[in-house]
């Protein structure tokens, strides 16, 4: 039997592994509270489709307000937001965000997402060294930007990589960001159009610091949520 359980308003569902990450807000008397991933006992703790089933077949999707029976926190270094499920329990959707609720759950203490100043091959701003990374005490972002675009190209067609991958460009607090993507509706928006960049417009980004991957933590456009999304 689950030890607690936390609804959260969820901002991201995206790729991870063989699953998904879900992460969000907490949402408590009508308002949101503090960040949520929740994670399974896996090596890498990706959520299942089977985990995230509700009793009626559905899945808990980005934007549902959510349910989830949960056993103990899960912190480790800087997702200090982790709590582990219990699989044996549905989840249950207890409502739909709209866009006031996510407005309501913006970061906008915030003045950078993280260390600025690591770029990867492709990226800028997208990085951070462990060192600096397991510094800090959260690994999720709400913001809202003006504008963003998002583009697939063969990013490592130089070191042989013949496949496209998806980067999100925008700038922020006075800050350029290009980092990848990992919403999977936004990859395929991407992916269809081509060698064209895609104008989104304003939008608001759930962006994720990653797993340790070579030293560094990369910064992830988990969710990206224009109007006509919701």
């Amino acid at each position: 039997m689950p030890k607690y359980s936390k609804t959260i308003i969820c901002l991201a569902n995206s790729r991870k592994m063989s699953g998904r990450c879900i992460a969000g807000k907490s949402y408590e008397n009508g308002e949101p509270r503090e960040w949520v991933r929740p994670v399974s006992a896996r090596d890498h703790e990706e959520i299942s489709e089977e985990d995230r089933r509700y009793e009626n077949g559905d899945r808990a999707d980005l934007l549902d307000v959510v349910r989830v029976p949960m056993l103990e926190p899960r912190p480790h270094t800087y997702q200090t937001e982790n709590h582990l499920i219990d699989e044996q329990c549905y989840w249950s959707k207890e409502g739909r965000a709209d866009w006031a609720l996510l407005t309501s759950s913006l970061d906008n203490h915030l003045t950078t997402l993280w260390q600025n100043g690591y770029s990867s091959y492709s990226g800028i701003n997208d990085r951070v060294p462990l060192a600096l990374a397991n510094a800090e005490n959260a690994s999720l972002a709400f913001i809202a930007v003006d504008q963003v675009s998002v583009l697939a190209s063969a990013e490592g067609i130089d070191f042989g990589d013949m496949k496209r991958k998806v980067r999100a460009r925008w700038v922020w607090r006075g800050n350029q960001y290009a980092v990848r993507v990992t919403d999977p509706e936004i990859e395929r928006l991407a992916l269809s159009n081509l060698a064209k960049a895609c104008e989104l417009g304003s939008a608001y980004i759930c962006v994720s610091l990653g797993e340790p991957y070579n030293d560094f933590a990369y910064k992830l456009a988990a969710a990206i949520i224009t109007p006509t999304r919701v």
